[in-house]
């Protein structure tokens, strides 16, 4: 399966800049919400950890992801749950055990029926969707790391599976908040980091959205404003859907504000 590869590849150029830190280096905070590189390898660990747990048994998924649920329902916030579960792992040994977690879960995926139903926290969906969302999520939290250290990420193709899950996702971003899902979804035109040009939807002249792959991944994703890309959107629903944009699960979150989230120096 692709995905597992594209997964795998992902989580390595993550480990690569991680790699020369020391264990105090893992403490610094980031731009995501006061959370420390520690933090975001840890809920990358806990929820790679439930993506092969769901693999190899639907049943000790629901026990493990049902202690996370217990604890927000409670009122920890998601970054609190893991605490338990990381049991002080922090630092160096962290990194480790999710860069060779990371590798594993790769593996596993590659071997599975990509057709394969799973049960999540959400609705089931197919072993390739779950570890597109894995790879998604190790590409949108590595930003803030990538960010914080002053990297700018060498992007390739497989930036086309983030991209993906941001299209099928235009829905979603409106029925998450309630709202009616305007039609019909806006054509996509994006330039691929190796300059192949992508595009999803019927082509429209007033309903669109053009630019760099990349730079819509990051809307998408939530670790870049609109304002601070230079995506073109023509139309309503365009311009709308792309202040909303969410292609994560969870409650509606806020994408960042102009200026808030960018490369350090």
């Amino acid at each position: 399966m692709q995905q597992a590869t594209d997964f795998r590849d992902e989580s390595r150029a993550l480990a690569a800049i991680l790699e020369p830190l020391s264990d105090k280096e893992f403490a610094a905070v980031t731009q995501f919400k006061g959370w420390s590189i520690n933090d975001v390898i840890g809920h990358l660990h806990m929820f790679n950890v439930a993506a092969d747990l769901t693999l190899k048994d639907g049943d000790l998924f629901v026990a493990f992801f049902g202690r996370i649920a217990k604890g927000m329902a409670a009122g920890q916030s998601l970054l609190e749950t893991q605490y338990p579960f990381l049991d002080g792992l922090t630092g160096r040994a962290l990194f480790e055990t999710w860069r060779d977690g990371a590798e594993q879960t790769a593996e596993n995926y590659a071997k599975a029926d990509p057709k394969l139903r799973l049960k999540w926290a959400g609705p089931e969906m197919s072993a390739r969707s779950a570890i597109t969302a894995r790879q998604m999520e190790t590409w949108a939290h590595g930003q803030e790391v990538f960010d914080l250290l002053g990297v700018v990420r060498k992007d390739t193709d497989r930036i086309k599976n983030v991209v993906h899950l941001g299209v099928s996702t235009f829905g979603w971003s409106f029925i998450n908040r309630a709202q009616k899902v305007p039609e019909p979804a806006p054509f996509i035109e994006l330039t691929a980091p190796s300059g192949v040009v992508w595009t999803w939807n019927e082509p429209q002249s007033d309903n669109a959205v053009h630019g760099q792959a990349v730079e819509f991944a990051q809307v998408v994703t939530q670790v870049r404003a609109i304002a601070d890309t230079s995506l073109r959107l023509t139309g309503n629903t365009a311009k709308s859907w792309m202040e909303i944009a969410q292609c994560f699960a969870g409650p509606p979150e806020t994408p960042p504000a102009k200026g808030v989230r960018f490369t350090m120096v």
